[in-house]
């Protein structure tokens, strides 16, 4: 883990602090840094340009001249493009220039720049921004001292600070080359821009914080956990109610069919058995009528 000197706004040494490898110890990617400088440009950009075309240029419509036998070129409109005061063809239109960059990118780029600057020693820690008024004199003399200042040239110079640091505010709002932002806002292209990066220790811990990459493995981790626990749940739960139901039908019909089965057999047996009866029935009756002929005959 890199280790920094601590400064007071006396450029003397106060202490120590130790860096996070993760955020001030990465190499230095220029792609990266490329397209974040690119895409935050890119969304900064108004896009409000606009010409006029021929249909927006305030003038006559008329035909000028007949369209055959003057000799002269054919035209339908005083406003046409080919003529002084006529309208614009393919001009700039009002547009949207911004474009989405991927967080780890952006957060990436952002650690790559802040390594850099450390390595190049332009990264310095200031114990605490602690001016008593908000005169600019004694902002000018706190950066002469950690020799950021002179009368003829100052040094560009970025300053990261809690916001709610007026005194700091009020004091270098009308220095030149001079800019004073929090942790939240810091973006690359300041980091890029300016030469020199004063850090105060409490926006040095936020900013650690910040672009943690184990805070974002986490976030990511967490969230993949919920949606994993949430979707199998809700499908475990529907499908073994659709199976049982499934398995059901099947079983009442099975149940169906084999009590069916013995009742269609019981009634189709004294159905058989009845029809032998019929017929003896039938065979019999002849033998009675003999019989009774028989005792009529003697």
């Amino acid at each position: 883990m890199p280790t920094v000197k601590v400064r007071n706004l006396k450029n003397k040494e106060v202490g120590d602090v130790e860096l996070l490898d993760a955020v001030f110890g990465v190499e230095l990617n220029e792609a990266m840094i490329h397209s974040a400088v690119m895409n935050y440009q890119a969304n900064g950009r108004q896009g409000t340009s606009a010409t006029k075309t021929r249909g927006n240029v305030s003038g006559s419509g008329r035909k000028l001249w007949k369209q055959k036998g003057t000799g002269r070129a054919r035209i339908a409109s005083l406003r046409s493009p080919l003529w002084k005061g006529g309208g614009n063809v393919h001009g700039p239109q009002p547009r949207d220039w911004s474009y989405q960059m991927p967080k780890k990118m952006r957060r990436g780029a952002l650690r790559s720049a802040l390594s850099e600057r450390l390595r190049e020693g332009n990264l310095i820690i200031i114990d605490e921004f602690g001016f008593k008024n908000p005169k600019t004199s004694e902002f000018l003399g706190a950066m002469g001292t950690l020799g950021l200042s002179d009368k003829k040239t100052r040094t560009k110079t970025l300053i990261v600070d809690s916001l709610d640091n007026l005194n700091l505010i009020l004091s270098s709002r009308n220095v030149e080359k001079t800019k004073v932002t929090n942790s939240f806002g810091l973006n690359i292209y300041d980091i890029i821009y300016h030469e020199k990066l004063l850090i105060s220790k409490a926006a040095l811990e936020e900013l650690t914080s910040l672009l943690d990459p184990k805070r974002e493995g986490s976030k990511a981790e967490e969230v993949a956990e919920v949606k994993a626990e949430a979707k199998p749940k809700v499908k475990k739960e529907a499908a073994p109610a659709e199976a049982e139901v499934v398995e059901d039908k099947p079983k009442a019909k099975k149940e169906a069919k084999t009590e069916e089965a013995p009742k269609a057999k019981k009634e189709a047996k004294p159905k058989i058995d009845k029809a032998p009866k019929a017929e003896a029935a039938t065979q019999e009756a002849p033998a009675v009528e003999t019989k009774e002929e028989a005792t009529e005959n003697e």
